[in-house]
């Protein structure tokens, strides 16, 4: 069963982008800095609370397709489901012990207790309680992981309703035009801080994320709908995303002294962009010859219990998953051509 390639790209996107600032914040507190240099200044107010976004909500759409994609395996999805979110939990919770601030741990939570029960919802119900719950959070919570349970809903309730590629451009506009707009006023509340003595200020922050988010997102779709090629270089990174995100922090805890001993932000760029070059280069060869990331084999394989083939056939394309029921072996005969039409159901599962 084929791959929505656009959405691999899309999520390799916001892995870059996380890698950039998780290394920034994992050195902005360690080196004392009398005035913010020009790079704290576009991490803060153009990057920072940008990519989380993106990832949040493309953990409620990949919850959608999985449950499809379950459903057609076994009568009981959302027990599988349940299964592969306890084995995210526990990834978090071992991520947790050299990185505090991960997300792991609080996606597999939020996805039992906000996600399993609203996949029983029709999907305007899952539309109105994503749009409450996130505004609750920017507005009450100023955003942060409060966010998580609302752009899910968003995320799942989008795939639901399948919009087509002309809801790219609008919602690139608004997107853009709203981010400007709320970017710009929080720097001019920032230089003020008086001004945060009035109520919901300091949520002008979370929704200047999400429309930049929203922005960058839809920007990369309708990138990939007019140059293609675009795909093989973030679809790699973004189907091993799961390893990409979690050997990141390994990368960045081992250059950390060198970071703080050099006490440049040019070090934080230069350290995540050769991390990401090389996960990039790691995921381009690696997928060639097997079907998934290693962490992401590892966590299909206790998803279903049981040992997934993950070598590729000899002449299987890098972008195809043969979809089987649990205990059969291999088919034998080649995956669909990337043109055909996904099955009755609508949507293609992704890993």
């Amino acid at each position: 069963m084929t791959r929505i390639r656009e959405l691999d790209a899309l999520r390799g996107f916001a892995v870059c982008g996380i890698m950039l600032v998780n290394t920034w914040q994992h050195t902005v507190g360690a080196v004392q800095r009398r005035s913010a240099t020009p790079i704290d200044w576009i991490v803060e107010n153009l990057l920072q609370s940008r990519f989380f976004p993106i990832f949040s909500f493309l953990f409620g759409v990949s919850f959608v397709l999985f449950l499809r994609s379950a459903a057609r395996r076994t009568p009981q999805p959302r027990l599988v489901l349940l299964r592969r979110l306890a084995v995210l939990a526990c990834l978090g919770l071992l991520h947790r012990m050299v990185n505090p601030g991960e997300v792991l741990l609080p996606y597999a939570v939020t996805g039992a207790i906000v996600l399993v029960p609203a996949s029983y919802l029709h999907r305007r119900l899952v539309l109105l309680a994503g749009i409450a719950a996130t505004l609750w959070a920017a507005l009450a919570h100023a955003g942060g992981v409060w966010l998580i349970p609302g752009v899910f809903l968003l995320g799942m309730a989008v795939i639901e309703y399948g919009p087509g590629p002309r809801a790219l451009r609008p919602a690139f506009i608004a997107g853009a035009l709203l981010g400007v707009v709320l970017t710009g006023a929080w720097v001019y509340l920032w230089g003020r801080p008086g001004a945060f003595d009035f109520p919901y200020t300091v949520s002008v922050y979370p929704l200047a994320g999400l429309a930049d988010a929203t922005a960058y997102c839809t920007g990369v779709l309708l990138l990939l709908r007019y140059r293609p090629g675009s795909l093989a270089i973030l679809e790699p990174l973004g189907r091993m995303a799961l390893t990409a995100y979690l050997s990141g922090t390994l990368a960045i805890l081992a250059a950390l002294p060198l970071l703080v001993l050099d006490g440049s932000r040019a070090g934080v760029v230069a350290v995540a962009g050769v991390t990401i070059a090389v996960q990039a280069a790691f995921a381009h060869w690696w997928l060639a010859r097997f079907r998934y990331g290693p962490l992401e084999w590892a966590w299909r394989c206790l998803t279903w219990w049981e040992i997934v083939p993950n070598r590729r056939s000899p002449g299987e394309p890098p972008g195809e998953t043969p979809l089987r029921p649990p205990g059969e072996p291999p088919a034998e005969s080649p995956p669909p051509p990337p043109g055909e039409p996904p099955p009755e159901g609508g949507q293609r599962p992704l890993a």
